[in-house]
């Protein structure tokens, strides 16, 4: 059973810093492009990161770039997400997922809640 949990979210002040982690289990990490979105109430879901399977490639959301960084070690199973900068439009619950080559994503967590208050 393919299980994503992510951590690492909670309340920062505006300007701060956070830093996300999903550990997966159950599927052959390594092999897996992983991605980072977002969810604020009334908004639709947005990108926010990918990488790519061995961390040679990443994409960022234009809402996010040069603030956030994606990475990953493929040792512990485990995808990260560093925010700074954070501003109160960065709040949201980010959800980890999971793709193989061209595929959907296909696994997704269960969302980890960041609050950035002014």
């Amino acid at each position: 059973q393919v299980q994503l949990v992510e951590s690492g979210g909670g309340l920062v002040q505006a300007g701060g810093s956070l830093t996300l982690s999903c550990t997966a289990s159950g599927l052959a990490f390594s092999n897996h492009i992983m991605g980072w979105f977002r969810k604020a109430p009334g908004r639709e879901r947005e990108f926010v990161a990918t990488i790519t399977e061995l961390g040679g490639n990443t994409y960022y959301g234009d809402s996010v770039k040069g603030r956030f960084t994606i990475f990953r070690d493929n040792a512990k199973n485990t995808v990260y997400l560093q925010m700074r900068s954070l501003e109160p439009e960065d709040t949201a619950v980010y959800y980890c997922a999971a793709r193989e080559g061209y595929n959907d994503y296909n696994y997704w967590g269960q969302g980890t809640q960041v609050t950035v208050s002014l």
